[in-house]
Parts: C-alpha cells; structure tokens; sequence
C-alpha cells in the first residue's frame, strides 16, 4: 500500500469522508486523517507507523469503504472515530519500517523528534480519546504459544509502568482484547497470540496507556501459505470491527483479566522454509545432511515487494518449525551450501 494508491482510495470516499492533513512526513508527502460518527465516546486508530506493515492499512480501507457503504451503522452512531490510514507515507513507499530519517516512529513517543510523531501526538491531544488502536504488522516468526499455530493475530494491553500494574486504562485494554479472542476463536482457533509486555515508555502504546488510555496493539500475522495476507487481512479486519462493536455495546466489561492473560504468549518458533539433507560448509569444516532454516526478506524491487531467501541456522535437530518443509533433492540448487548467517540463497 504505497502513499499513491492509498491517497487515491482515500480520495474516492467523497465528500462525505473529508480528509484532515494532519501534518507532513519527513519528505513532505501529506499524513492524512479521518473523522467519523457522532458518538460520545472516541477511538482513535493509526495504521502503518512502520511502512512495511499494510495489512491493518488495507483493513482500514476496506472499513472506510463498509462505512460509505452504509455498514456498521451502529458503530458511528455510539463512537466518534479519528482514523490515521498511514502515518509513514515515507516508509510506506520506501516499503522499510523506518521513516526517511532511519527512524522507528514507535520508539520516538517521548522526545519526538520526528514529524510524523508529532503529527500523531498532536492528534492525540486535541481529541482526547477513549481508546486508541495501534495497528501492526507482524513476522512469520511467531507462534501462538511454545511451538503453538503460527499466530495470525497477536494481541497486547502494553504496560503503563516497569510494575506492570493492571490500571483502569489496562484493565479495559486486557477486557476488550479478552472479548476479540473469544470471538475470532472460532475463525482461527490456536492462532492467537499475545505479545510481551516489558514496559517502554518511548513506545506509543506504553506512553499512552501510561496516560490513562486505554491503547490496544492490533498485529496482522501469518495464516498457513497465506504470505499475500489475504486471510489475516480479514481476520484482522474482522477483529477491528468485533473492537469497535464492544466499545459501543460496553459489552466488553464481561471479560475478565484471566481470560486475557490465558491467551498464549507469543513465541519465536518458525521460519519459513527448513530443507532437510543440506551439505554445509562453514570455515573449512563440512556438516553432512543437516537441517537448514530459512527465513525469508521482503524487499521492494522495482515495485514490487520480492521475498528473498535468507539463511537462520542449521543443524541435525533444529529448535524451529517450517512454515514450508523441502528436501534438497526438490530443488534446483547445489546440495552443499556455504553457511553464512544472513547469507541470501536461492532456493526456488
């Protein structure tokens, strides 16, 4: 979802979907807001603070249009809404996680120093909301538990101090994620996660939440031979809008912290590919028939996002699961390898 095609779609609502510019990126492409709905209480909603997660910005397009459409009427009628469809239109083009200053907009909640942090600070405190989404993309790298699914969606109620206390803004956090899991649960069961929540107060969630809001990360995921992300993009969309519909229904209240904290926490068990029968060659040692995990890179070649092969580890038992398992004699490469960690192989 680079800026062009994002600003198009967003283009295309109308009049009735007026676009805020709620400042500028570091190259001076414009950051673009939305308002929606009437209803006292606010949600606010960023997506693609790294530009190379668009997942949650397609699901944001793709609930801006349910919205023109006449869907989902009962969320604008209970919630007014603030939507930021992509605060790195740098990063986005450029298909990288940082922002045209190599800067990692979600470590720079405190000393902001960029534009686009300022741009979402400052949204943030003239609205004043009642619940902000932080949208997220995340690797393939993950499972939902020690060696569980891979997780499709991963959720977190950040901390709002080192003590990790649950207060009143986590305690809605952890109760409105609570009630998404046990919806989705029935969509993709064992594929949820829940990710860590060591406290960082340059992060925007923590700082958020450490202000009394409650802040929800949202993580789009990986679902079994879905690397186009079509499934998690419903997935995903589907959990926004379950979010948005407990908000406004207060239903939520009914989950309690257990049922949040009895999501599993993620783990990093996967990679995408493990060729088995491998030859390695390291230094001047060889290894016969190992195991090779290998992870791929997205890179933006000639406009197009690309995955390249990258070699992780190797071994005669490897601690990983492969999204994809071959055997060496599928594929048109050399049967010994010269190990490097990093190293990009090709392998198809």
């Amino acid at each position: 979802m680079p800026p062009d095609t994002v600003n198009a779609l967003l283009n295309e609502l109308g009049d009735a979907m007026p676009l805020i510019t709620i400042g500028k990126s570091v190259n001076g492409l414009p950051i673009y807001g939305l308002k929606l709905g009437q209803g006292k209480t606010k949600v606010l909603l960023w997506s693609q603070m790294h530009g190379n997660e668009s997942t949650t910005t397609r699901a944001i397009m793709g609930l801006l249009g349910d919205f023109k459409a006449g869907k989902h009427s009962e969320i604008l009628n209970q919630l007014s809404l603030y939507i930021i469809p992509q605060l790195n239109p740098d990063g986005a083009k450029a298909y990288t996680r940082y922002n045209a200053n190599a800067v990692d907009i979600n470590r720079d909640a405190v000393a902001l120093t960029q534009p686009e942090s300022l741009a979402l600070n400052n949204v943030f405190d003239q609205f004043q909301p009642h619940f902000c989404f932080n949208l997220h993309g995340q690797r393939t790298i993950f499972a939902a538990g020690k060696n569980g699914k891979p997780a499709t969606l991963s959720f977190l109620s950040p901390a709002a101090d080192d003590s990790k206390v649950i207060t009143a803004a986590r305690l809605k956090a952890m109760q409105l994620i609570a009630a998404i899991n046990d919806s989705l649960q029935q969509d993709i069961p064992g594929h949820i996660g829940r990710y860590d929540d060591t406290f960082n107060i340059n992060c925007v969630g923590d700082l958020f939440t450490s202000l009394d809001v409650p802040t929800i990360l949202f993580e789009a995921g990986h679902y079994p031979e879905d690397y186009d992300r079509d499934k998690t993009l419903k997935f995903i969309r589907n959990a926004i809008i379950i979010a948005l519909n407990s908000i406004a229904e207060e239903n939520y209240f009914h989950f309690s912290v257990q049922q949040y904290q009895n999501i599993p926490e993620n783990s990093k068990d996967y990679v995408d590919v493990i060729i088995e029968g491998v030859t390695i060659k390291e230094g001047d040692k060889i290894y016969n028939d190992q195991l090779l995990a290998v992870q791929h890179q997205e890179v933006l070649i000639d406009n197009k996002i690309l995955f390249q092969p990258k070699c992780v580890a190797y071994g005669k038992k490897l601690d990983l699961i492969g999204h994809q398992k071959l055997s060496i004699t599928e594929l048109k490469i050399n049967t010994l390898i010269d190990f490097e960690v990093e190293k990009t192989i090709e392998i198809f």
